[in-house]
């Protein structure tokens, strides 16, 4: 479709190279990034992916707050602090996961294949600020899971049906699908919203100003 490669808003998505390559800033989906640190944690006994574990959700929870508190961003000391914590469990890690001495060999084609842990913690490292784009700008999720479901009816709706008979019928599918979303989105039920769309007077959302 051509949609993404001239995309200038913000892509929320788990961590796929091919993503990055897009003109537009990224946010990485904390909640993939917590499954890893979590399988670290319990089957390779990884402390600094428990410590990542728990600063995350700390920084999610610091954001919640102050959304409660209607504040558009974090006091400046918060975040400061927040980052530096968030850099020393990056090192932490590198620490409990040195790095091996290269072969005596001569270098092969590619990149040297190394640990999950290493993988995971050069991902912390190298893309902290799409990783923590959530707590830079309060308009960004913390994952991407609200975008998971929208898209979960499509994939139980290929699962049943196997495919669409027809594209009018995909477009059609999708309309209603999207229109139920944004009611939704909007603290109206589906049931409501289909009503008011055979009375005649559908649900519109007020645009946005900002």
């Amino acid at each position: 479709m051509g949609i993404l490669p001239i995309f200038q808003g913000r892509a929320i998505h788990d961590f796929l190279k091919s993503y990055l390559k897009y003109n537009c800033t990224h946010g990485l989906c904390n909640a993939h990034l917590l499954r890893e640190l979590v399988f670290l944690h319990e089957q390779h006994h990884q402390a600094w992916a428990q410590a990542m574990i728990e600063h995350l959700l700390a920084i999610k929870q610091a954001v919640a707050n102050a959304r409660t508190a209607q504040l558009q961003a974090l006091p400046d000391t918060e975040k400061v602090s927040l980052l530096a914590r968030y850099n020393r469990i990056v090192e932490e890690g590198y620490a409990e996961n040195p790095r091996a001495q290269p072969p005596s060999a001569p270098k092969r084609r590619g990149r040297r294949k190394q640990s999950k842990a290493l993988n995971l913690l050069d991902r912390f490292r190298d893309h902290s600020p799409s990783i923590l784009a959530f707590l830079h700008d309060f308009a960004v999720p913390f994952d991407n899971n609200q975008a998971e479901r929208d898209l979960r009816m499509m994939k139980v709706r290929q699962k049943i049906s196997g495919t669409f008979r027809s594209f009018d019928a995909l477009e059609n599918f999708c309309r209603i699908r999207g229109y139920v979303s944004t009611a939704r989105k909007n603290s109206l039920t589906a049931l409501d919203a289909l009503r008011r769309l055979f009375l005649g007077t559908p649900f519109l959302p007020t645009p946005n100003s900002s």
